[in-house]
């Protein structure tokens, strides 16, 4: 069974920088693509950043030149680098992985609060 666990959450100021870590665990997994999402308080859950097996990777617009996205193949994380925040970067994130059969798996969700 896939597990994801996120790290890195937790308190910035606008205009600092976080990262964020989704580490893959339980056994050998064929990776499709994984990704990023969040949700801000009182609205949807949006994708922010995806990275594909091909090293292609996707940003909503609203983080195109503040945030990347990356991964370590031999430690089988994914990280998100955070610049130049803002405080419609706060929500909870959560890293999403999607196996060679399509097969969504998620964790559990990290708070991230940007403050004024």
């Amino acid at each position: 069974q896939v597990h994801l666990v996120e790290s890195g959450g937790g308190l910035v100021e606008a205009g600092g920088s976080m990262r964020l870590s989704c580490g893959v665990s339980g056994g050998t997994v064929n990776i499709n693509s994984i990704g990023w999402h969040r949700q801000a308080p009182g609205k949807e859950r949006e994708l922010v950043a995806s990275i594909k097996n091909s090293g292609e990777a996707y940003y909503i617009d609203s983080v195109q030149g503040r945030f990347t996205i990356s991964r370590d193949n031999g430690e089988n994380t994914v990280y998100l680098q955070m610049n130049n925040m803002k405080l419609e970067d706060t929500g909870v994130y959560t890293c999403l992985l999607f196996d060679h059969f399509l097969t969504p798996f998620w964790g559990q969700g990290i708070q991230v609060t940007v403050s004024s």
